[in-house]
């Protein structure tokens, strides 16, 4: 049960940021961070979910998520009143590298601490 969720975890993160991408501007959340770091923190956020629940598949997802950073900004343009911007999409990307590096840090450090000690 508990490892179906963690890896449902990361499908709903994705699908809550294309959902915030491709939605008209006015549903778009809003908080007190600038919008490059609302941006770089869901990806990052979102990288890590992807990267703990694949630790096998952290180069794949990575790659994909790089790569869909810019898919994603690209459906801005099925909506009238957003607009995909290339620094956007680097931004996302970044964002992506970093949460995919910090899943991988952690994974390995979770590999280590589950290793046995030697007597």
């Amino acid at each position: 049960m508990t490892s179906r969720l963690f890896k449902l975890l990361p499908w709903l993160a994705l699908a809550t940021i294309i959902f915030v991408t491709v939605s008209p501007i006015r549903l778009r959340p809003q908080d007190f961070a600038p919008v490059d770091i609302d941006r770089a923190g869901a990806f990052a956020v979102m990288a890590l979910l992807f990267v703990l629940a694949y630790p096998r598949q952290w180069l794949l997802c990575a790659i994909l998520l790089i790569v869909g950073a810019g898919s994603i900004e690209l459906l801005q343009f099925l909506s009238p009143t957003r607009h995909a911007h290339l620094d956007d999409a680097a931004v996302k990307a970044a964002g992506a590298i970093v949460g995919c590096l910090v899943g991988l840090i952690a994974n390995r450090m979770i590999a280590r601490f589950r290793q046995p000690v030697a007597a």
